[in-house]
């Protein structure tokens, strides 16, 4: 699914998009960051793991969003334990160099099993199904008291890069305080294992089907922002979880201009 070089992605004001108008001062560096869009066939069609972060955080508080967050500078640790396309593939789909890929990709997948329980890790040709052993380590990768690749190791297991798929890449909009140049990652559950809410950047999460999301968006029970109502509306097209894993995308970097219209945000995003 290839995305049209420039479009405007009109929505109605207070249906939970976050914009801030006429930001004084130079632009802050983006942050480089990883998000994993989780998903699985439900009994009525593909559903996708979201989480409602906590009102008052400093980036998105309040906001409804997949798991994921910045870069650690551990994650770039090139001892980690490794199956799948190797970094030099992923550095290609998104236009980095293969020391940022590696670190992107395992921040994907700490950042996964952080906020959501969900590990994509396994033997080299194994995946897990029952994370349950690995709850403490869980709990010190997010205070930051051990690293993934120090984690993988100790626990006898390999990063599963074959789980991921890229599939999109945002920058936060210049009038933003905080930044983040973001990698879109879409993951499926593997099977036997159980996405939670158990983390403290969330006060609640689930699955859900797209479409829906998006209804609660536009009718005010939750808040989007736009990197998340796209992305969710993209998905809504697809029959089953594999064949969103299977879908052709065209990675390029995507830098929205938020634009306050009346009772429009107008979300213009072009590729750069």
């Amino acid at each position: 699914m290839e995305q049209p070089t420039e479009f405007v992605f009109d929505i109605p004001v207070g249906a939970g998009v976050a914009t801030r108008a006429n930001a004084d001062g130079p632009p802050a560096k983006p942050k480089n960051a990883a998000t994993v869009i989780l998903v699985r066939d439900g009994a009525d069609g593909v559903e996708v793991f979201l989480q409602h972060r906590v009102k008052g955080m400093p980036f998105a508080g309040g906001m409804t969003v997949f798991p994921g967050g910045g870069v650690d500078q551990r994650d770039a640790d090139a001892s980690v334990a490794w199956a799948g396309p190797e970094p030099s593939w992923w550095a290609s789909r998104f236009g980095c160099d293969e020391a940022l890929a590696r670190a992107l990709t395992c921040a994907a997948v700490r950042e996964t099993f952080e906020e959501s329980g969900v590990l994509l890790a396994g033997g080299a040709d194994t995946v897990l199904t029952d994370v349950t052993p690995y709850a403490a380590a869980r709990q010190a990768l997010e205070t930051r008291e051990v690293s993934l690749a120090g984690f993988l190791a100790d626990a006898g297991l390999t990063l599963r890069a074959d789980l991921l798929r890229p599939w999109a890449h945002w920058i936060t909009p210049e009038q933003e305080p905080r930044r983040y140049d973001t990698r879109f990652y879409v993951a499926k559950l593997p099977d036997g294992q159980q996405a939670d809410g158990a983390t403290s950047e969330a006060s609640g999460s689930g699955w859900q089907r797209p479409e829906e999301a998006i209804a609660d968006a536009r009718e005010g029970r939750r808040m989007l922002m736009p990197p998340t109502w796209l992305t969710l509306s993209e998905l809504a097209e697809f029959a089953t979880a594999d064949d969103i894993l299977n879908a052709p995308r065209e990675i390029v970097r995507i830098a929205p201009t938020l634009v306050r219209d009346n009772d429009q945000v107008r979300v213009v995003l072009e590729k750069r």
